[in-house]
C-alpha cells in the first residue's frame, strides 16, 4: 500500500501560521528570509544566521519592508520558543503577508546542534516570557503580602490575575511590552539601528 508523500512545511496564506521543525528549518534556510521578533537585547544574546531583528511590537512599521522580502522569499518568523513568532505570523497574515514560524524557537534551534550568531561580549537577557513570569509573579506575591496589613493591596493580585487571563485570551501582552522598554531588552550601541534593518529586508 503506498503512502501519501509528504512535502515540508510552507508559509501559510491563511490566519493559521504554517509551523517548520528545526530540521526542515536548516535544511533550506537559505531558501527563507529569516525575521527574530524578540527584543533588540533577546536578539544580540544569539539568532539564527542571517536573522533581521524586527521586534514583535515593531512589525506594523515593517510592513512594507517585509512584503518586498516576502515578494523575493518566504519569511521564516523566530522567537525564543515559537509563542511570539505564530502571533507574528497571524499579524503578518492580517497584512497580507505570508510567513511561517520556527517550531520551539531559537531554544529548540540551538537544542538540536544548530548554531547561532552572536556578538562578542553581548549580554544574555531573559527569554520574555521568563521575563513576563517573573514579573507577574513578584507582583502577585507583593499585593498578597500587602494585603495582609492593608486589604485593599489585594487588587493588586486581582488585577495582575486578570491582566494574564486578558493576555491568554487575546494573544498580546502588555507587560512584555512595558519590560521590552528596559535597557536589557533595549538595542546595544553597536547594533544595526531599526531602519538599515527595514533598508536591508527591502533591498
Amino acid at each position: 500500500m503506498n503512502r501519501p508523500q509528504t512535502t515540508p512545511a510552507a508559509p501559510a496564506t491563511s490566519g493559521t501560521p504554517a509551523a517548520l521543525t528545526t530540521a526542515e528549518a536548516a535544511a533550506r534556510l537559505d531558501a527563507f528570509t529569516v525575521v527574530d521578533v524578540r527584543t533588540p537585547g533577546e536578539y544580540a544574546s544569539g539568532h539564527l544566521p542571517g536573522a533581521h531583528n524586527v521586534p514583535l511590537d515593531r512589525l506594523g512599521e515593517a510592513s512594507a519592508a517585509l512584503t518586498e522580502a516576502a515578494e523575493r522569499r518566504p519569511l521564516l518568523i523566530v522567537c525564543a520558543s515559537g509563542a511570539r513568532s505564530a502571533r507574528g505570523c497571524a499579524r503578518l497574515a492580517d497584512l497580507g503577508v505570508p510567513a511561517a514560524t520556527l517550531e520551539g524557537g531559537t531554544g529548540a534551534w540551538a537544542a538540536a546542534g544548530h548554531p547561532l550568531e552572536r556578538r562578542a561580549g553581548a549580554r544574555t537577557p531573559w527569554p520574555m516570557d521568563r521575563q513576563v513570569r517573573l514579573a507577574a509573579g513578584s507582583l502577585v506575591v507583593a499585593g498578597f503580602l500587602a494585603g495582609l496589613a492593608w486589604a485593599p493591596a489585594h487588587w493588586l493580585s486581582g488585577l495582575i490575575g486578570a491582566g494574564l487571563a486578558f493576555s491568554g485570551a487575546t494573544g498580546t501582552c502588555g507587560m512584555a511590552a512595558l519590560l521590552a522598554r528596559l535597557p536589557h531588552n533595549r538595542p546595544g550601541r553597536d547594533a544595526i539601528p531599526f531602519e538599515e534593518t527595514l533598508t536591508r529586508l527591502a533591498a
